[in-house]
């Protein structure tokens, strides 16, 4: 969706082949950092996100017994450093804010591709679709998440699991106490898990995200709609300290997301074929910047392809794929790293690593993340015919 939005603020057509027949956002809450912000705000999403959004003073980070480790001020000095705030959102007023940037007409439901191939003269692709339905097109980009049936095409890796598990859900903040409605992103480690969580929705729900440790015979399913159990998250963090304590005691229904991610990528473009958000560089949720980079991706990829002749879109492509794959391969490198540092058990190592996020904790260590700029300038235009003379 952010994708087509791009596409259209730049006036370059579109067609979005989506599998699903009938539009519905499962989930619940996502972050936004001011790198994603700025585009979406671009795009005039501004409204949007702020009837929903909530902007996060501060993130903060604690040990599971409630001891303090770090604070990373945000809110108005955030703005004034990145030009955006950091907001928190529930993922289904997201989707209704890109979908708006959307032209109905050129939203197709429940079309599940199968296969897409490169035409044999190389100046399109052809896309076989689940109901038999064939057609072409210029361009395919596959945004179809770790699953991409399009990464197939060009790639055979699998998924790979990382032994962990994410209950995630919502609480309604006036089943809370009071101090739950703080503008803040809050984050506690423990000993082989860790609990994220963070106010949505204007503030009347907050998202929760509990991370811990899966132990199976056969790697689950990746899946957002998988149901969790409610007594199996209160029997690992029932005993945290403070407001971990009170959500899991709220919760009444829960999911749990089995984490997978797939090592980076040296390329994912052919000619006329390329990839977007997780079906490109698919991340464990450990740096908070999956969609954030899935907004990138769209940025750049729409301003590259964006007044691009025919003859011009293998390199097009190739540009795209220079500008995003050093970075997406570093913040996926750094989500798998974080996913044993942030479970350590108490002792020497988790007071040397407490020690480093304190140091590491103000604002401005964050700009290699937050000032990042997309969809600006990213393609050279070709020089100029010099003027007749004479």
């Amino acid at each position: 969706m952010a994708l087509a939005g791009a596409l259209a603020a730049n006036g370059t057509p579109y067609v979005v082949h989506e599998q699903t027949r009938v539009l519905s956002e499962v989930g619940a809450g996502v972050q936004l950092s001011p790198n994603a912000v700025r585009p979406l705000l671009r795009l005039g999403l501004g409204p949007a996100l702020d009837e929903h959004g909530v902007r996060i003073e501060a993130m903060e980070v604690r040990g599971w017994n409630g001891r303090p480790v770090a604070r990373t001020p945000l809110g108005a000095e955030c703005e004034r450093v990145f030009a955006a705030p950091y907001l928190t959102i529930h993922r289904a007023h997201l989707h209704e804010a890109l979908l708006s940037l959307t032209g109905r007409d050129r939203l197709r439901l429940g079309e599940r591709l199968r296969t897409a191939e490169e035409t044999a003269d190389g100046t399109g692709v052809r896309l076989a679709f689940d109901d038999g339905t064939v057609r072409e097109a210029d361009v395919v980009i596959g945004a179809d998440g770790i699953h991409s049936t399009v990464r197939e095409t060009l790639r055979t890796d699998a998924p790979v699991f990382s032994g962990l598990g994410i209950y995630r859900g919502l609480v309604p903040a006036d089943a809370l106490p009071a101090g739950a409605r703080e503008r803040l992103v809050r984050l506690w480690l423990g000993p082989g898990g860790h609990f994220v969580c963070y106010p949505v929705a204007s503030g009347a729900y907050l998202s929760y995200a509990a991370t811990v440790p899966l132990t199976t015979d056969a790697p689950p399913r990746e899946s957002w709609s998988r149901p969790g159990d409610p007594d199996a998250l209160r029997a690992v963090f029932g005993g945290w300290t403070g407001l971990v304590a009170d959500v899991v005691a709220a919760v009444d229904s829960t999911h749990l997301w089995a984490l997978y991610d797939r090592p980076p990528l040296r390329t994912w473009s052919t000619n006329r074929i390329t990839l977007l958000g997780d079906a490109a560089h698919p991340m464990l949720p450990f740096m908070a910047q999956g969609a954030n980079q899935a907004i990138e991706d769209a940025m750049d990829l729409a301003a590259c392809l964006a007044d691009a002749p025919a003859r011009a879109i293998p390199e097009r492509l190739a540009r795209y794929e220079s500008l995003r794959i050093p970075r997406t391969a570093e913040i996926q490198r750094g989500s798998r790293g974080n996913a044993g540092i942030l479970h350590l058990p108490d002792g020497p190592a988790q007071r040397r690593r407490d020690a480093h996020m304190a140091v590491h904790a103000a604002l401005h260590d964050r700009t290699p993340l937050y000032a990042h700029e997309t969809g600006r300038d990213v393609v050279t235009p070709p020089p100029r015919e010099p003027a007749p003379t004479g």
